[in-house]
């Protein structure tokens, strides 16, 4: 019967009325079949007695017993789709594979374990598992995640659950090591001990996460710079290839219009020449026929012939008089010069033009700086605004503050800078003495030392009202075609490159590079001492200008530069001409010149 029940399908056994497994099930006279309580319930709503499926007609209720075989029959088919329901549940279940937990109390193929009980000290899948789910006993149980050796959860001194903490020792203990070993120890459950780690390693993988993000901001930085640089430098690369080809054509060609010009001059001489001598080779054909003549007469005995011949013999031919004629050697001496100082001052013109554009890009990193009056030598005299500096003779009574110069009488700008491109310009009109530049934070401003990079000084200095100087060790001193009355400085952080110009000229005065900047960076203002009135006037940060009038500052706080302030703006690109040629145009995003005398 139990094999033909398998054989049966679900529908045979599910009832009319309520469409489920029968439960009692009974028959009805004409051999219909209901749960038992279903057809109680229609007959007692209903106001007749007849069969819900066959509508035929009871005179009275019928006695409704309970069929046995279908009752056994559907007992059957519960219990095998019940088997049937566990076994598709088990083989879904995932089979235990190398680096997981399986299940110890499973025999024959070893399944993946669901959970671990922490009081059984086994692994059981999702079979197993299940009288952990439904029995009351074993609800109590601790299950947690599957692990292996689950022998190391217990205390091996007693054998028993390690499931208390003790914060003095930072180990976990079982309840009889909190009144042997333990005793009077901080200890606490370990679930509490738990969530306390919990919390914090949570805190631990926010910074991680934190600690990443900025990583990965900084590698997309130097990605993006790099990209920037890349594009710059073959724009770089285009530029000064065809600057440097349309010179050499141009020096090609004032080298050949030299060569022609000397050439051509060679040419006239030569021809001038030519013409004299075939003049004079036909005179002195003509003197030689006529001494031929005289010789042949001379020689003759012919008294009446030499007589009748004498005269017209005697007078010598007719001849151009040479004494005031010459082709004296031409003389080249000057030529080359003169076409060379001409080369000079075109290619000076183009230099200019060049840094022209050199300023109009650096401008584009001006930025809004003021003096910090904290920092200034006591005998400084400082505007109220923070932009002019001078000296005076009176020592100020001031606060000796770690900031404070005490030997040099200089000040620096409340803005420093740590990072990115920046620009300033300084007024040095009518004086005589002067120093400018940029200083790094730990520069020594208690004592009088050198100023030069080793130092931390990145400078450049005006002594008695002519001397320019690089203030390295030695100093350098600086040839310069005219007196600045406004020195541009232009910073570069990334490249170590500090450059300082003639504003008005304009023309590079000096460039220190190959720099390593690794600490904030301050303006340095020397107005040195006023020697009598003599070097009275004061040193001014000027507002920068552009083609479009004030520069935009950029935003800078004191001790810091604000990310972003400083924002790298399009250059402006410039046409250069040499003569009549142009050479292209120029952008100086990365362009240095190195030191030089």
């Amino acid at each position: 019967m139990a094999t033909a029940s398998c054989l049966q399908s679900e529908d045979q056994f599910l009832c009319p009325i309520c469409l489920d497994l029968f439960i009692d099930p009974v028959t009805t006279p004409c051999g219909h079949n209901f749960c038992k309580n279903c057809i109680t319930k229609h007959w007692y709503i209903s106001d007749k007695c007849q069969c819900p499926m066959c509508n035929k007609m009871f005179d009275k209720k019928p006695e409704m017993r309970i069929n046995t075989f279908i009752s056994e029959m559907v007992a059957q088919f519960r219990q095998s789709a019940q088997q049937k329901a566990r076994n598709s549940r088990r083989s879904e279940q995932q089979v235990f594979k190398p680096g997981e937990v399986p299940c110890d109390v499973c025999t024959e193929t070893k399944l993946k374990a669901l959970k671990s009980c922490l009081v059984c000290l086994t692994s059981y899948c999702e079979t197993h598992l299940e009288p952990h789910l439904t029995a009351s006993s074993l609800k109590r149980h601790q299950l947690i995640d599957p692990v292996e050796n689950l022998e190391d959860r217990m205390c091996l001194k007693h054998d028993k659950p390690l499931e208390l903490f003790c914060k003095t020792d930072q180990t976990c203990v079982c309840m009889l090591c909190t009144v042997s070993d333990h005793k009077m120890h901080d200890v606490v459950p370990l679930k509490e001990e738990y969530e306390g780690k919990k919390a914090e390693l949570g805190k631990t993988e926010a910074e991680i996460w934190q600690m990443i993000e900025e990583k990965q901001q900084r590698i997309r930085r130097v990605q993006r710079n790099v990209n920037y640089s890349e594009k710059h430098a073959e724009k770089e690369i285009e530029l000064g290839v065809k600057v440097f080809t349309t010179l050499m054509q141009y020096f090609n060609r004032n080298m050949s219009s030299l060569i022609n010009t000397i050439e051509e001059k060679q040419k006239t001489i030569q021809k001038k020449a030519e013409d004299f001598i075939k003049e004079l080779e036909q005179e002195i054909s003509e003197l030689k026929k006529r001494s031929s003549e005289v010789e042949q007469v001379t020689h003759s005995e012919d008294h009446l012939h030499l007589l009748q011949r004498f005269m017209s013999l005697k007078v010598a031919p007719p001849t151009k008089d040479w004494t005031e004629v010459s082709i004296p050697p031409s003389s080249y001496e000057g030529t080359v010069v003169r076409a060379v100082v001409q080369l000079e001052e075109t290619l000076s013109k183009a230099m200019k033009k060049l840094l022209e554009d050199d300023l109009k890009a650096f401008q584009r990193y001006a930025v809004d700086v003021t003096l910090d009056p904290d920092t200034a030598h006591p005998k400084l005299i400082l505007s109220d605004d923070g932009k002019q500096v001078s000296h005076g003779d009176v020592k100020k009574n001031l606060p000796d503050n770690p900031e404070r110069f005490s030997h040099s009488i200089c000040v620096v700008g409340k803005q420093s800078f740590s990072s990115g491109r920046f620009y300033f310009e300084v007024q040095v009109k009518e004086k005589t003495r002067w120093t400018l530049g940029v200083v790094r934070e730990s520069i020594n401003r208690k004592e009088n030392i050198p100023l030069s990079p080793e130092e931390g000084y990145w400078t450049i200095s005006l002594r008695n009202g002519n001397e320019y100087s690089a203030l390295i060790v030695p100093p350098v001193s600086l040839s310069l075609k005219s007196r600045p009355q406004k020195v541009g400085v232009f910073v570069s952080y990334s490249e170590g490159l500090v450059s300082f110009y003639d504003v008005e000229a304009p023309a590079l005065i000096y460039s220190f590079t190959g720099c390593s900047f690794t600490e904030k960076l301050f303006l340095y203002f020397g107005p040195c001492p006023n020697d009598g009135g003599k070097n009275s006037a004061p040193l001014i940060i000027s507002t920068v200008m552009s083609g479009s009038g004030a520069v935009r500052r950029g935003s800078v706080h004191r001790g810091s530069v604000r990310r972003g302030s400083l924002r790298r703006g399009s250059v402006r690109r410039g046409s250069v001409r040499i003569g009549a040629q142009s050479v292209g145009t120029h952008s100086v995003g990365a362009h240095s010149v190195g030191a030089q005398p």
